[in-house]
């Protein structure tokens, strides 16, 4: 799904995986491994080609043909992976552009970016193990298990992990948005 989506988006731009590289900064093989879907994408390689498609991170994942019912199985779900230290996420919609869910896993230290970054939606956190704190706007908020945080994304913002147990984090964007 994803991989099909990057082919489409890279051959109606008329580009081949070598120019995208030279674009992106990325590998033409890496490049390859995401269009035929043996890797999952780091979010900084998502950030790069949403540039390049001069499009937001959302649109790599729309697809237009996405079912009405969406079943998310466990292993089966897109990840966005992260670099060492910061939050990877599995993404639990489908690709029909309305909102996304998202479920996170922050080890203890890790962040979800590495610094603060706003962007044109609506978020909704919700700690389902564990413990987060979410910086937003400048202003950290304490969100414990079974609490929920509701927030303007358009304001800066991260969360992380300053517990000694893993947190667990269902994350809702409306709409998706890098």
């Amino acid at each position: 799904m994803l991989g099909e989506r990057l082919r489409e988006l890279r051959s109606a731009r008329g580009l081949t995986l070598r120019r995208l590289a030279d674009e992106t900064g990325l590998s033409a093989g890496l490049l390859s491994q995401l269009e035929n879907g043996r890797t999952d994408p780091s979010i900084e390689t998502l950030r790069r080609l949403a540039k390049v498609f001069d499009s937001d991170l959302a649109d790599l994942f729309r697809e237009p043909d996405a079912p009405e019912v969406h079943l998310s199985r466990p292993g089966e779900r897109l990840r966005m992976q992260a670099p060492t230290g910061l939050l990877t996420y599995e993404r639990l919609t489908s690709g029909r552009g309305n909102f996304e869910m998202l479920r996170g896993v922050l080890a203890p230290g890790d962040t979800s970016a590495a610094e603060p970054r706003g962007h044109a939606s609506s978020e909704c956190v919700y700690v389902i193990e564990g413990e987060i704190v979410a910086s937003i706007g400048g202003i950290d908020h304490p969100v414990v298990g079974g609490e929920a945080i509701t927030f303007d994304s358009r304001l800066p913002h991260l969360f992380r992990n300053d517990g000694d147990i893993d947190a667990v984090i269902l994350l809702a964007v409306t709409p998706p948005a890098p």
